[in-house]
């Protein structure tokens, strides 16, 4: 990976610049700061083997850049190169640089309250909002797939065909958001999912951190705090608790069960209105 982001660099006319190697998961993904002669910007490499190579991750970012309004702060992509050796292809993005930090540097899930002002949190609610009012046909949550991991990964029988669909980035976790200024980053799996599925997954990743997780609640209320909110929450916890019986997430289990009895409770279930049950 290191060789081939050199390569990359060359075929942008960048050159790497400082130690910092910001990987992504399990490796797939190398991203460093680079100079260009329009100043620093991010270089970011993506592997895959030639045959998985390319489809919607590939094109995910590409598509953000079109198609995303002002109002959702990114990283803007300058240039992007592909090619193919040997058995694996590449993708090679070259963004503004962010100058700040992630929330959490090396994992989704938080472990310390961040210290985030009222103009983060409303930049947020705005951001969220817009990128739910973008049309596409990108799909980053699928139907068939709720009706077979619902029952099986909650444990309870549940109607789980979703109330409202709305465009999500997909994968909004503290390691994807900078502070003290907003950014949103990791465009690749960006597309239609249940309502509420971005401010689901982010209080999710927020349960070990109690106060935290109540200030999500408390500022994307007008997302969570619907019975579509709480059915993306369902979905949510469907999926990690899935990625526990793979080894990963340990740490969230039991807070998504005790999440999951909170939601499904007579007072607060989504099938208080709507049925819980399928016929």
């Amino acid at each position: 990976m290191r060789g081939m982001h050199a390569t990359a660099a060359t075929a942008v006319n960048a050159t790497p610049i400082g130690t910092r190697e910001a990987w992504g998961w399990r490796g797939r993904t190398l991203g460093r700061a680079v100079a260009t002669e329009s100043g620093e910007g991010w270089l970011r490499l993506v592997s895959a083997p030639a045959d998985r190579a390319g489809g919607k991750l590939w094109e995910g970012p590409q598509e953000a850049e079109r198609l995303m309004p002002p109002a959702v702060p990114r990283p803007r992509l300058r240039e992007r190169r592909t090619w193919t050796e040997d058995e694996h292809g590449y993708l090679a993005e070259l963004y503004d640089k962010i100058t700040t930090s992630t929330i959490t540097t090396h994992e989704p899930i938080l472990r310390k309250a961040p210290d985030l002002d009222d103009t983060w949190w409303d930049e947020l609610g705005t951001a969220l909002d817009a990128v739910a009012a973008v049309s596409s046909d990108r799909v980053a949550v699928r139907q068939e797939y709720l009706d077979r991991a619902m029952p099986q990964y909650l444990g309870i029988p549940i109607d789980t065909t979703v109330p409202a669909w709305t465009t999500a980035h997909g994968d909004l976790h503290w390691a994807n958001l900078t502070s003290p200024a907003l950014t949103m980053l990791d465009w690749e799996g960006w597309g239609v999912a249940p309502a509420g599925y971005d401010a689901a997954l982010l209080h999710s990743y927020s349960l070990l951190v109690p106060d935290t997780a109540a200030q999500v609640r408390h500022r994307l209320a007008h997302i969570l705090g619907t019975p579509a909110g709480q059915f993306a929450e369902l979905v949510v916890i469907t999926e990690l608790l899935q990625t526990t019986t793979r080894g990963d997430n340990l740490d969230l289990e039991e807070p998504l069960r005790r999440r999951l009895s909170a939601i499904t409770s007579p007072s607060t279930a989504p099938g208080a209105t709507r049925s819980p049950t399928r016929s």
